[in-house]
């Protein structure tokens, strides 16, 4: 039996040896085009026989099976040459006045792909190795799935790109907890790779999936919208190993919309989503904003608009910084908003470590219900697990972690983990949200007699530091 991991292992191992290639997320969007084509043409394959007049949205001579299915076929230079003169052009200049969401979708991918590797005879025996796979084969394509979404968490640590993980733990308990069924409609206005999506798929499949129709009916509610390459084709790729035949993911930035028409026929019932945070929107984006709610903040702008998508009585799980709980003027205008439109019903507090290595700040799990306001907010505080410091690559959050919470969830009541706010003290307050742990005294610091001197000492001579500028100030 075939070892897709060991497949996977050689495949990067032969890529390190190209000098055209530096750095994993290279690699992985090397990997990412290449694993594409090759899904694409093993779908098309299979919807051929099923479908007397399927036809491929990609011309003859650049289908995988016809220029990289053969293990003898063009190598060195000529193979490069193709790749680089014939396969990328052609496909960013795919025929797409027929409408043809596959063309679309696979235009847009190559639009912002580069083929990286220099090497033809390195690149044929990249190719060789991806043909041992057979995503027609569903034992093939799940246990790729599987080793597909450790390429993913690779992102995590690979330059900028960590922004487009959100660690499985969080996006499996998150879509339990809002419980995403067959006919809802799903969206992501900031999907990443993926992974909230697929977790939804995957809660609703295993509940409510039960024939052909019902997988139509799937497809064509789960909705995603990217607006960066690399993850935009992960994310197509990722849902199509899925069993999402033509995923609906939006290559596009969300924020770029105006506000006002996003109306009854875009509105959903269901949003998972980590927005970008941190991050400065693109000039004049905020435009697209009510004058009262403008900022360059793009977490306080992705709020908005995922409460103008989400229906009357639609339901929405997000990852927000500590940022966005708090801080006045427009900030605080925004979360008077969504208190007053929206059921914020609880708030889960993360350690600082969660998003590590490429985010250290203070996140939330924020979940809420549009149509009713809120009246009080309960927040749980998740604990690092007994004998761990912080969260790490190695040491990731782990979905077990959640069982307590889980629990409470239902029969709630207060203890060292839980309290609840009213919106009287809230509104009191500003709307802050940052609203810590009654139960947990300030941690007192048991300092030695030494210690307490030493302290003392420090604090003297920054004293003695500032009289002197002052009396230097002053002529004194």
């Amino acid at each position: 039996m075939k070892n897709i991991g060991n497949i996977i292992k050689t495949l990067q191992n032969i890529m390190r040896k190209d000098q055209g290639v530096s750095g994993d997320a290279q690699r992985i969007e090397q990997l990412g085009w290449m694993i594409t084509l090759k899904i694409i043409d093993d779908k098309d394959t299979e919807l051929e026989l099923i479908q007397d007049d399927y036809t491929s949205p990609i011309p003859e001579e650049l289908q995988w099976r016809n220029w990289a299915a053969d293990s003898e076929g063009i190598t060195g230079d000529e193979l490069k040459e193709f790749v680089d003169q014939k396969l990328f052009p052609g496909l960013n200049n795919l025929d797409i006045s027929t409408g043809n969401k596959r063309a679309i979708i696979i235009r847009e991918i190559f639009e912002g792909t580069n083929n990286y590797m220099k090497n033809g005879t390195i690149i044929r025996q990249v190719i060789n190795q991806l043909n041992q796979i057979d995503f027609n084969v569903s034992e093939d394509r799940h246990m790729f799935g599987d080793i597909y979404e450790s390429i993913l968490k690779d992102l995590q640590s690979a330059g900028n790109y960590g922004e487009f993980y959100t660690p499985r733990a969080i996006t499996e308990f998150m879509t339990e907890i809002i419980n995403p069924r067959l006919g809802d409609r799903v969206l992501d206005p900031a999907c990443g790779t993926g992974g909230f999506l697929t977790c939804a798929i995957e809660n609703i499949r295993h509940q409510d999936v039960k024939g052909v129709e019902d997988l139509k009916t799937l497809e064509e509610t789960i909705h995603g919208k990217e607006f960066k390459p690399l993850p935009f084709m992960l994310c197509v790729t990722n849902l199509i190993l899925h069993d999402i035949e033509v995923p609906n993911i939006d290559y596009t930035d969300s924020l770029n919309r105006e506000y006002t028409s996003i109306g009854a026929k875009d509105r959903v019932d269901v949003i998972l989503a980590n927005p970008p945070f941190g991050a400065s929107v693109a000039d004049g984006v905020q435009t697209n904003f009510p004058l009262n709610y403008r900022t360059t903040e793009s977490a306080d702008l992705f709020l908005l608009l995922m409460i103008r998508y989400l229906k009357d009585g639609g339901r929405a799980a997000i990852v927000l910084p500590d940022g966005s709980l708090t801080g006045d003027g427009v900030k605080a205008r925004i979360r008077q908003h969504w208190l007053e439109t929206c059921n914020l019903h609880t708030i889960v507090r993360l350690p600082n470590s969660v998003f590590q290595p490429y985010a250290s700040v203070a996140t939330n799990l924020l979940f809420f219900t549009k149509g009713e306001p809120t009246r009080e907010i309960w927040y749980w505080e998740h604990k690092l697990p007994e004998g761990v410091k912080a969260y790490s690559k190695t040491k990731p959050i782990q979905k077990t972690e959640f069982i307590g919470l889980k629990k409470w969830w239902d029969k709630r009541e207060e203890n060292e983990q839980a309290w609840k706010v009213s919106i009287e003290t809230l509104q009191e307050n500003g709307f802050n949200l940052d609203i810590k742990n009654p139960h947990v005294a300030e941690e007192e610091h048991n300092y030695t007699s030494k210690e307490l001197l030493s302290i003392l000492h420090e604090s003297f001579r920054k004293s003695d530091e500032l009289l002197e500028k002052l009396k230097t100030e002053l002529n004194v």
